[in-house]
């Protein structure tokens, strides 16, 4: 069934895909020493995935591998080229360090703290051309053919992959992209998804299994009198508590520098922020100060000017009276519109004569 679907799988697949086994998810398995402690032989975490020419196409097709934690995975070769019908074999090595702090969490939680990782491989791969492929093929037969060794070709020929890979992103050529998940299990563990308590019981056998001569009662026994059996076992856990240690303490100061980083950066925004906003409101302040001095200036002209219109209008006005209790106004009547305000009249002037 597993044959039947990924022939499926590959049949779906563009003509430029890569068959990448395993096919959905890469299994890291991680060792201890015989004591129980992680392993310092340099015997790491490793798995291999091996990526397949089709044959769908005649062209080579070029791969690239990436992940979500370029610091915890050490993958070679990370990219290169394969041949129609063939195969590439691509090796990922889990860091000391972090397996370290793997095996920490699953001596605290159990399989659990290990089952839902968030790590993830893309694996990359699109056609290239024929000349490339061939100047490829003669660097990897210069630097020892198809054992892997795929990491000695020379630095030039990786810048021009690493620029033919810029180029095919840039330019919209087509990239087929196959995702994979990670799964960490320890040897000899507890199954993946086992509960907490299993895990801890299970690393709790480890431990008494590596020091079967250090029992209750053997723990208050002060040094001279202990066995070298003891000794050494005491040794051993002692040794183990202090690579634990180690390891929180890399850990802690790994998040301590990320958190000054981003408090750095957060008051550095901060600042910007409010000089700003400062700026904005010293601006806004010597607008609104020039326009208050203006408006004050025009009110005091507009106050002027009032005073200035009122004197003429009461001169006016007291020189209309006296005019018309003189007679001298009597001109003002053949003006068409103010004779009739002013109502010149006969029977106005009738009675003026008969006063008279």
């Amino acid at each position: 069934q597993k044959q039947q679907k990924a022939i499926a799988t590959m049949a779906a697949a563009p003509p430029h895909a890569l068959e990448v086994t395993p096919e959905s998810a890469l299994q890291f398995v991680l060792t201890r020493d015989g004591d129980g402690s992680a392993a310092s032989d340099g015997s790491s975490a490793k798995c291999t995935m091996t990526l397949r020419h089709t044959g769908q196409t005649t062209q080579s097709i070029a791969f690239k591998v990436k992940t979500t934690q370029p610091r915890r995975y050490l993958v070679r070769p990370n990219q290169g080229v394969v041949s129609p019908g063939g195969t590439e074999t691509v090796s990922i090595l889990l860091v000391e360090r972090d397996k370290q702090i793997l095996l920490h969490s699953y001596d605290r939680l159990g399989q659990s703290a290990l089952d839902h990782s968030k790590d993830k491989f893309l694996v990359q791969s699109c056609t290239v051309e024929d000349g490339f492929a061939a100047k490829y093929g003669a660097e990897k037969a210069r630097a020892g053919g198809g054992d892997g060794k795929v990491s000695t070709i020379s630095k030039e020929m990786t810048d021009q992959l690493t620029g033919m890979w810029n180029s095919a992103s840039a330019s919209g050529h087509d990239i087929y992209n196959k995702k994979l998940h990670v799964r960490h299990v320890v040897e000899g563990g507890a199954a993946a998804g086992a509960s907490p308590a299993a895990g801890s019981a299970t690393a709790a056998s480890a431990t008494s299994t590596a020091s079967p001569s250090l029992s209750a009662s053997d723990k208050t026994v002060s040094p001279e009198s202990m066995s070298p059996q003891q000794m050494l076992a005491e040794i051993t856990s002692l040794r183990r508590k202090y690579d634990e240690l180690v390891s929180f303490s890399v850990n802690l100061t790994a998040e301590r520098d990320i958190l000054n980083n981003t408090l750095e950066q957060t008051k550095r925004d901060l600042n910007r922020e409010m000089a700003a906003r400062a700026a904005l409101e010293n601006a806004g302040a010597g607008g609104g100060g020039r326009g208050g001095k203006l408006a004050a200036g025009g009110g005091k002209k507009g106050g002027v000017s009032m005073m200035v219109v009122l004197i003429i209008a009461l001169a006016a006005a007291l020189g209309g009276i006296k005019l018309a209790n003189s007679g001298a106004a009597s001109f003002l009547e053949t003006v068409p519109v103010l004779g009739d305000v002013l109502d010149f009249g006969d029977e106005d002037g009738s009675l003026a004569k008969e006063e008279l």
